[in-house]
């Protein structure tokens, strides 16, 4: 048991070092104007693993592109942006992938994060993929519950991993970012 876990834990790390999120494309809700885009734009900013940010204010997005090899927090993105005064309306993440095999509802380790995939077909990602994030604060309500009917793992009405892959016992409270391509 101690050998297949090392096995693991060792194919995680290996699948996480070379594994990067490249970058996204961030709408925001409720901007108005210029300086509420630019508000937007200076709190995102200032997070350490953002090495740009283009702006479209036709479409009230946000182009983030991140800094080679630094791990990606969309929570402090969230976060940044609710900092500003808006909220998230859809976050879709380009990362770059060697051949992971995905199914719906399994748990892959990548790039630092746990990554739910909802709703997808099983396949093997190559190349630059698409995910959209599909979580509580990603998502609108109505999304939320759509999605919430396509899964039945309880780890998507709370974003955290405990209890809900372990079973007979609880593991440590670690958050799960759920997407769908």
């Amino acid at each position: 048991m101690k050998v297949l876990t090392i096995v693991c834990l060792a194919l995680g790390l290996t699948i996480g070092a070379q594994a990067q999120i490249k970058k996204a494309s961030l709408q925001a809700a409720g901007l108005t104007c210029a300086m509420c885009s630019n508000a937007t734009l200076k709190s995102l900013q200032t997070l350490p693993f953002i090495s740009k940010v283009d702006t479209d204010l036709d479409n009230t997005t946000f182009l983030l592109y991140f800094k080679p090899g630094a791990a990606v927090n969309v929570d402090q993105i969230q976060q940044k942006v609710d900092d500003a005064g808006f909220s998230v309306a859809k976050l879709v993440l380009t990362a770059d992938f060697d051949g992971l095999k995905v199914e719906k509802d399994s748990h892959v380790p990548y790039a630092g994060n746990t990554l739910h995939f909802v709703n997808v077909k099983d396949q093997e990602l190559k190349g630059e993929t698409a995910l959209t994030v599909i979580d509580k604060n990603f998502v609108t309500a109505r999304q939320f519950k759509k999605y919430s009917a396509q899964t039945k793992m309880s780890c998507y009405q709370t974003g955290v991993m405990e209890d809900c892959c372990k079973p007979g016992g609880k593991q440590a409270a670690k958050r799960i970012l759920h997407v769908t391509i």
